[in-house]
């Protein structure tokens, strides 16, 4: 995968209020182009030998692999969890234009 390549980072956050501010920091830091902030979900997962249930606030990060790096450093720097789900995918194929607009507003200033 080449650094211009763009990727879809997925992580959870537990609250409105850390999404958002997550959020601002990876567009304002030009880590993301966008980050779409999702309505609440219920999630239900295994947790240290236990099942748990956790309303989280999904968030769609467009990036590109070159930024990846710094975008996981961020999230973990800035995430109240101790262990955040960071996945990110790659993009095969989508509107040339919009990927040029993501590569174009990760570019380091």
């Amino acid at each position: 995968m080449s650094a211009t390549s763009t990727l879809l980072v997925f992580t959870n956050c537990p609250d409105p209020a850390s999404a958002d501010a997550l959020a601002a920091a990876l567009v304002e830091l030009r880590l993301a182009a966008c980050v779409n902030v999702l309505a609440p979900c219920r999630s239900l997962y295994r947790w240290q030998g236990k099942v748990e249930q956790a309303s989280e606030v999904p968030l769609l990060i467009k990036t590109t692999a070159g930024r990846y790096a710094a975008v996981e450093a961020e999230i973990r720097a800035r995430h109240p969890y101790e262990l955040p789900e960071i996945v990110a995918v790659p993009i095969e194929a989508g509107l040339p234009a919009y990927l040029q607009w993501v590569q174009d507003e990760t570019r380091p200033d």
